[in-house]
């Protein structure tokens, strides 16, 4: 049951390469004790955890509040009456990027991210490829104007990493940041103080 203090946060987790940032964001949200959240991921996103974590879907479902599947295009997701107050990709793939800025709904992640957009609640990107080419480059100044956030995961090294979870960390706390969830024990610049 949703408490006043809750944020109601949709969490897509694309195929991209960097499930980790999907997994630890879940974590994350979890740990702040003040999300609800809300999980789709595509069945590229279900592979790709497996192939980078060993991870099998029900353990990123068991960190969610609520799932849905990737098809069911008729859930309360894809629904502006169903007030949320954004969404996060971790990873967001090109494919999905593209499709969310052109419009086309084919799946729940998608239509979810749409109706974010077409409510003016806040969509956040954490677009996972490189290089980029134009047409990446044009797909994301297309979205940014839309109102959505490009947070692509490009860890700080201010706070002195020492593992690979510290650069992961690293991203999924600016996105927190970002949705209005700060993360607890977040390393922030202090000015080199």
């Amino acid at each position: 049951m949703r408490n006043n203090r809750s944020m109601r946060i949709v969490v897509g987790i694309s195929g991209a390469s960097g499930i980790v940032y999907g997994y630890r964001l879940l974590e994350q949200l979890r740990a702040t004790g003040l999300a609800e959240t809300h999980l789709v991921m595509t069945r590229s996103a279900e592979r790709t955890a497996y192939l980078e974590l060993g991870k099998q879907i029900k353990e990123f479902k068991d960190l969610a509040d609520h799932n849905y599947p990737v098809e069911d295009v008729g859930c309360r997701l894809a629904s502006g009456s169903f007030q949320t107050d954004g969404m996060i990709i971790a990873p967001c793939s090109v494919h999905s990027m593209s499709a969310i800025a052109t419009g086309i709904s084919s799946n729940l992640l998608i239509r979810a991210a749409d109706v974010i957009l077409k409510e003016r609640r806040k969509l956040i990107l954490m677009v996972r490829e490189t290089p980029f080419h134009v047409g990446h480059l044009r797909t994301m100044v297309s979205l940014t104007e839309m109102g959505a956030i490009i947070a692509p995961p490009i860890p700080g090294f201010y706070n002195n990493p020492e593992t690979v979870m510290d650069l992961v960390d690293s991203s999924v706390e600016r996105v927190m940041d970002l949705i209005g969830l700060p993360a607890e024990n977040a390393k922030r610049w202090s000015g080199g103080k």
